[in-house]
């Protein structure tokens, strides 16, 4: 654990859980049940949560990975392999296989979606020209 008091470079370097929550747009209770999921690992500096460079760029690894629709075990899957593997080999053969379902999963949806976008159109002209026809 670092000490405050006699390392002050390292001091610096470090960063309360509010400063980084604000900074990642985040609350505290995020960055808490981040923390109980193991996929973060705050210093602490007495019973306060202190955070280095490292665990703020694995917050944002993290809050990328929830944004692209990746699940937290995905998320700690690549943290793992991260960790683990030097080289990344593992953690990207890892990381394109789960883009590539991801992106299929959403070319999916999207398909699904401009279906019912135009089977809505077609209820909406259907619709209309009853009301058109109700009127003469």
């Amino acid at each position: 654990m670092i000490d405050p008091t006699t390392a002050p470079s390292a001091r610096e370097r470090l960063r309360a859980i509010q400063d980084v929550a604000d900074e990642l747009g985040v609350s505290t209770r995020t960055l808490r049940f981040y923390e109980s999921k193991g996929l973060i690992e705050p210093q602490r500096v007495g019973a306060m949560r202190v955070y280095d460079r490292r665990e703020v760029a694995r917050l944002r690894l993290i809050l990328r990975g929830k944004r692209l629709g990746f699940s937290l075990r995905d998320i700690q899957e690549f943290l793992n392999l991260y960790d683990a593997d030097p080289q990344h080999a593992e953690q990207m053969r890892r990381l394109i296989d789960r883009v590539r379902s991801r992106l299929a999963e959403l070319e999916a949806q999207r398909a699904a979606i401009d279906e019912t976008v135009r089977e809505l159109h077609q209820i909406e002209r259907e619709a209309d020209a009853r009301l058109v026809g109700a009127r003469a």
